[in-house]
């Protein structure tokens, strides 16, 4: 099999990729005494495209899965996608809005049935590109949260929480999105500063006193909420209103009193020191009046419009509308006492950009501190809270096979952010107010009974035993469950629970879950209680917190920043008009679009090249430390694009340079080996012990690390040119044991480093593979069922590693006395040199090809000469050469002006305040790094300018 001469990434990915996924490579082995290695995949919504977010998170995770294949493993990596309730909605109701219709106009039935026709249609986007980047995963066990099996799993869960009385309905504060006209999860609100107003408000007292407070003043930066207050609230240490507790103001515009509390919430150095308290509309407020026993009063619809319960002047206005009417009539009555400008953090939804508002809403909970039922097969009166507490501390004893399972962070500092929120967990709201979803199985009588079944037959019997009659109506509870709800069974339901299946028992505990950070409370806190409560065991054994992609110079990867890159851009290539019209579109605020063009053309003027998709996965690779945040150069990629390309390149070589010839497969041929060839059976076994201890802490980029190192630098440089010469010189001297050694180590030891790199960068790998096999002995179909290189150290020569070292020394120092004395690449000299007689002997031949000499002369001791000589342990080192000594005196002159120059430029630049503190970190410390490159030149030339004076 014949390679092409340049390095094409985009034929190999089309050619390999279909190949793997047809011949069933990605399915789990289920081979005899094989251990078990799962992940699931984070289901990514139905309707996304593969981000860089994704992408990094993907790639990672196809690594682990491929090293563990090969390893032996019985390996599955469980896929599928998320039917994403508010966002599939949005999608479909855009598509009518643009058909002039609303849901409304279809009916539930219709519309339900046009989101599936979506799915069928569009919902295989990202799935079709997370193939691009060479997810491994097992498409035929492919899962969506609504599909049969899945739903049946939630119907499942729903009831018997409910049974068990950890499910209820009850009226709570929720975030409420007014334009969706539903409840969302915090996850789905985005905080972000703005530039408001905050206005001071003055409430009189009902009944003054004589000690000459009128009123009281309160901030606020929503003043239509006030027509729903309840109370003003002051810190009980607050010796200015320490007498006015228990008094009652008047609130203005309502005709209605209400009285000043005492309570420890309020900051005394916030304004005035008290605090309106609306808990209809207030999730802090909501918890004060729980405190204090006062009652609701909400204000608002549904749909942000003001209801009944406020004055009639204002029902039915927009809040908006409300609040500009609140204030004019406040200001005509003297009551409004200051307007300020005011940065605060404001609730948007993520998904349409509304004002997210606190309402109380009836809703359905599952109840984190309810023991379970005395009944409950595993967990008798232990509530949620507890399971998940002991699942990350004293471990959880397995149903199964006794033993304790535990979950563990990686990082273990993420274990503090899951324990906060655990440590003060509330109980979770569960519905929304959709039509896309898992609808709720609960059924409603004419008398508002509730009865919870897994189909209607069940909840009209149970009517029918309460009433002692058939009931006169029985309608289903209109909303669906939250989409994280069925994201919790992830874990166990993908693996075909509430059956026991083949996979449940081989598979749970999964084995990672690779996840990012921001959604350990709304995932994998609820994969541990959903998992543990259902089957007795912990969900997964570690959990690997991948750091958040940012962009080059940590910035946050966004639209209004127009510094979001498409994994796909870079595997593919963009042209530079093509990725500004993409970079402007669909943009909340248009009027950036003109601007981003620009910025986006003087970024990319010649567009985004291709990298391929080994190039990307590689970048995210040597990027993926322990760290929060990762920031991404798209400079790296191109570096690790020509990486792929080196590894090409150097395949080519040894093919060029074994087929047809003799290899020593046969046992019985004699094989001779030089030192360099012991050097490097050696370093591919560090190499080897490397990635592979880097792998089992999730040290991604230290493995990239070692297994660049290797293949660039020693493979690649030292080994193939070391090798050069030696066939040369087996040639030459017709000998065919040191050929056959060296042709043996070339392709044996190139084959091993391609599986070593397979779980890495799979399509260059295995095209190349197909090539190299055969002639190092190896047979079957695909690189990616070999087995994972094992480091054997009995094969390390440390003798031959100190040979090579003082060669390695030995070249660098002759290189550096070529870059002295200023000579070419193509200009050779004579090098003379001194010292251990045998060991320069062996070098010589390697010396005269690494270091571009014309020849090799050992010498007892070096003549005096004013050329330059450099020592590397008992070996002295010149180049013969003719030195005329003015003209080089003249030449160092030079440069030695040149670089006090730069110095002086580079120190201007370090001592200018402005620089500093306004340039970036990255920036200043390049030119300080420039600044000691300048003058450690200067020392040295300084030094050999006196020299030649001398």
């Amino acid at each position: 099999m014949e390679l092409a001469k340049t390095f094409e990434p985009h034929a190999i990915e089309a050619k390999w990729y279909p190949i793997w996924e047809s011949r069933g490579y990605f399915k789990p082995s289920y081979a005899s005494g094989a251990p078990a290695f799962c992940i699931q995949v984070p289901p990514p919504n139905v309707t996304g495209t593969l981000h860089m977010g994704h992408a990094f998170q993907l790639t990672l995770m196809d690594i682990l899965v491929r090293w563990h294949r090969m390893r032996g493993d019985n390996t599955l990596w469980q896929l599928g996608t998320d039917h994403a309730g508010i966002a599939t909605q949005i999608v479909v109701e855009n598509q009518l809005r643009a058909e002039g219709r609303t849901r409304h106009d279809l009916g539930r039935p219709q519309f339900v049935e046009r989101v599936w026709r979506w799915k069928q249609e569009s919902g295989s986007t990202i799935t079709n590109q997370m193939r691009r980047l060479g997810v491994s995963g097992d498409w035929s066990r492919e899962r969506f949260t609504m599909d049969e099996g899945l739903s049946r799993a939630v119907l499942e869960t729903f009831v018997r929480l409910y049974e068990d009385g950890l499910i209820y309905r009850g009226k709570r504060l929720v975030n409420w999105d007014p334009k969706l006209g539903t409840a969302v999860s915090d996850l789905e609100v985005d905080n972000e500063e703005e530039q408001g107003t905050i206005w001071e408000i003055r409430y009189p007292f009902a009944d003054p006193g004589n000690d000459g407070l009128r009123d009281v003043v309160v901030a606020t930066t929503r003043p239509e909420t006030m027509l729903g207050d309840v109370a003003v609230a002051v810190n009980p240490d607050d010796e200015r209103y320490k007498a006015h507790v228990g008094k009652r103001v008047t609130l203005p515009l309502t005709g209605r009193t209400i009285p000043v509390i005492a309570d420890a919430y309020v900051d005394r150095e916030f304004g005035t020191g008290c605090v309106k308290i609306t808990p209809a509309h207030d999730f802090n407020d909501w918890q004060v009046a729980q405190r204090h026993g006062l009652q609701p009063l909400g204000i608002l619809n549904l749909d942000a419009t003001v209801n009944d319960n406020a004055p009639a002047k204002y029902r039915g206005l927009d809040r908006y509308a409300a609040r500009k009417a609140v204030l004019g009539d406040l200001r005509a009555q003297g009551l409004l006492v200051s307007e300020k400008p005011h940065k605060m953090v404001v609730p948007r939804c993520g998904r349409t950009g509304e004002i997210v508002e606190p309402m109380l809403t009836d809703q359905w909970f599952v109840a984190m501190k309810t023991p379970a039922p005395a009944t409950h097969p595993f967990w008798p009166g232990k509530t949620i809270q507890d399971l998940c507490l002991a699942a990350v501390g004293d471990g959880l004893k397995s149903r199964r096979h006794g033993a304790i399972g535990t979950v563990e962070f990686v990082p273990d500092s993420w274990l503090a952010t899951y324990l906060h929120w655990i440590n003060n967990i509330q109980d979770w709201c569960i519905s929304r107010q959709l039509w896309w979803g898992h609808r709720i199985p609960a059924w409603y009588d004419e008398a508002g009974n509730i009865y919870v079944a897994r189909d209607e037959a069940a909840a009209r019997a149970q009517a029918g035993a309460k009433l002692g009659r058939e009931p006169s109506s029985l309608e289903q509870d209109p909303d669906v469950l939250d989409t994280w709800f069925s994201s919790a069974l992830w874990c166990h339901s993908t693996l075909g629970w509430p059956d026991h299946t083949r996979e449940l028992e081989t598979f749970l505990p999964s084995s990672v879950l690779v996840t990012g950070f921001d959604i350990i409370f709304f995932w994998v806190a609820r994969m541990v209680m959903m998992t543990t409560y259902f089957t007795g065991e912990v969900p997964f054994r570690h959990v690997y917190i991948n750091a958040i992609v940012r962009d080059e110079h940590g910035q946050k990867m966004s639209k209004s920043k127009d510094n979001i890159l498409d994994p796909l851009d870079l595997i593919d290539g963009i042209e530079a008009d093509a990725l500004a019209a993409k970079r402007a579109s669909n943009l909340i605020d248009v009027r950036q679009a003109e601007t981003i063009v620009k910025r986006t053309k003087k970024q990319f003027p010649n567009g985004i090249p291709s990298f391929g998709a080994d190039a990307l996965r590689f970048t995210f690779a040597s990027l993926a430390t322990y760290g929060r945040t990762l920031n991404f150069d798209l400079a790296r990629c191109d570096g690790y694009r020509n990486f792929c390309n080196k590894l090409w390149n150097a395949t080519r070589f040894v093919l060029m340079n074994v087929e047809g010839k003799d290899c020593g497969l046969e046992p019985s041929a004699q094989r001779a080996l030089s030192f360099v060839d012991r050097w490097l059976l050696g370093r591919l076994q560090h190499a080897k012990h490397e990635i592979t201890e880097s792998l089992a802490i999730y040290r991604f980029d230290l493995a990239a690390k070692a297994l660049y190192e290797f293949v660039w630098d020693e493979y690649c440089d030292w080994y193939l040119e070391c090798a050069k010469v030696q066939l040369q010189r087996a040639e030459a001297g017709d000998d065919p044991a040191a050929a056959r050694g060296t042709r043996s180590v070339l392709v044996r030891e190139l084959e091993a480093t391609l599986r070593l790199a397979h779980p890495f960068i799979p399509f260059i790998t295995e095209e190349l593979w197909q090539s190299v096999a055969k002639l190092a002995g190896k047979s079957g179909e695909t690189i990616s069922r070999q087995p994972f290189p094992e480091a054997d150290f009995d094969i390390v020569d440390a003798a031959a590693e100190r040979e090579m070292g003082a060669l390695k020394e030995v070249v660098g120092a002759c290189r550096a006395l070529r870059s002295e004395m200023g000579l070419g690449p193509g200009e050779r000299v004579p090098l003379l040199v001194a010292g251990e007689t045998e060991l320069l002997e062996r070098f010589t031949p390697y010396l005269a090809a690494l270091a571009k000499v014309s020849n090799v002369d050992i010498v007892d001791e070096l003549p005096r000469s004013e050329a330059p000589v450099k020592v590397v342990g008992e070996t002295s080192l010149m180049l013969h050469i003719e030195v005329d000594l003015a003209a080089e005196r003249e030449r160092i002159a030079k440069e030695v002006a040149r670089l006090e120059a730069e110095i002086a430029k580079a120190k201007a630049t370090l001592d200018n305040d402005k620089f500093v503190s306004r340039a970036p970190a990255r920036v200043v410390d390049e030119h300080r790094a420039r600044l000691g490159t300048f003058v450690a030149q200067l020392e040295q030339l300084k030094a050999q300018l006196s020299r030649l004076s001398g």
